[in-house]
């Protein structure tokens, strides 16, 4: 049985990936804010402000943990434009705080849920692979990149176990439609409610979508795999390898409800990229991963489950 950590564990990708590792067999700890409902599944949790948390903490944390999940990032692009020195400060020092305690342990390994939607900015080639040049054009994009360089910097300098994952654009059941990220689920919880779906632009801004399920398989495989004596950080994008673009998702999601959806068009955002594909070839290659869910499969289950937590809800009443 091998110990995990998921730092972020009460949000959306840390939730699944808890209930994966528990169906697993292993032992899973979560840290994350007070404010938020343990995973059940979880064995035993550290809650609070990780951003206040002293090195004993951190050391504590990490204490007999074989690998360390870390998914915990307390903004969102547009929050982040707006206050990048909070962005850069709140989020780096959770990502330095456990990078440390690894490194004063000696051993254990960190997983680290960087961003493949927004590292690499306007891609020369698309699909675009891990060698892209990195060149984002957000705030967060640039904090996410920074923490793969502290990342690299511990793996060369300290020994630390880090790998990345770059992941793309998530869905599933359990993200909060609440913020402003997430078009899939955003679309869906707007749809079921009865609301306008909000468009920025004119729908043809492209992303690459995966299946949170699917995500969580190829999070675990970056996580089992070894890489001996490799100094380069080991980093992979995690994705569907295809690209969907907002009207095509709008397209699908009337294919499942079997109805028309309205649409509010909004003027379009500077710092949208138009076009965001990942290449996995390498993760293909090297973790034997490929996602097995497509657009139209992953936006059915994800009806199918929050249908099944409406009736759940209303028949508890």
């Amino acid at each position: 049985m091998t110990r995990h950590l998921v730092v972020g564990g009460c949000g959306f990708l840390g939730r699944h990936l808890v209930q994966a590792l528990a169906r697993r067999g292993e032992q899973v700890t979560v840290a994350d804010l007070a404010d938020f409902p343990l995973p059940e599944m979880a064995a035993s949790s550290f809650t609070g402000d990780l951003t206040r948390a002293s090195a004993d903490a951190f050391d504590q944390m990490v204490a007999e943990i074989d690998v360390v999940h870390h998914f915990a990032w307390s903004t969102i692009p547009a929050v982040a434009n707006a206050d990048p020195l909070q962005d850069l400060v709140g989020n780096l020092s959770v990502t330095i705080g456990l990078l440390d305690a690894l490194k004063r342990r000696g051993e254990g390994r960190m997983v680290f849920a960087s961003s493949g939607g927004t590292v690499y900015g306007l891609l020369h080639q698309v699909p675009v692979p891990e060698t892209h040049p990195l060149e984002p054009m957000t705030a967060y994009g640039i904090s996410k990149m920074t923490a793969e360089k502290y990342l690299q910097l511990y793996r060369n300098l300290h020994g630390v176990d880090a790998r990345a994952a770059r992941i793309s654009n998530p869905y599933g059941a359990g993200q909060n439609p609440a913020r402003p990220q997430g078009a899939v689920s955003n679309f869906i919880h707007r749809a079921l409610n009865g609301q306008q779906i909000e468009i920025w632009g004119d729908g043809t801004v492209t992303r690459d979508f995966v299946y949170v399920n699917d995500m969580v398989e190829g999070v675990l495989r970056l996580a089992d795999a070894a890489f001996p004596e490799q100094r380069s950080l080991p980093v992979f994008n995690i994705g569907s390898g295809k690209g969907s673009s907002l009207n095509e998702i709008l397209t699908a999601l009337e294919q499942v409800l079997g109805r028309r959806l309205a649409v509010d068009l909004q003027q379009g955002r500077a710092f949208d990229v138009p076009v965001s594909i990942l290449s996995i070839a390498k993760a293909a290659t090297e973790l034997d991963w490929a996602p097995r869910t497509g657009l139209v499969d992953g936006i059915t289950r994800m009806v199918s489950d929050l249908n099944e937590d409406r009736k759940r809800l209303f028949s508890s009443r």
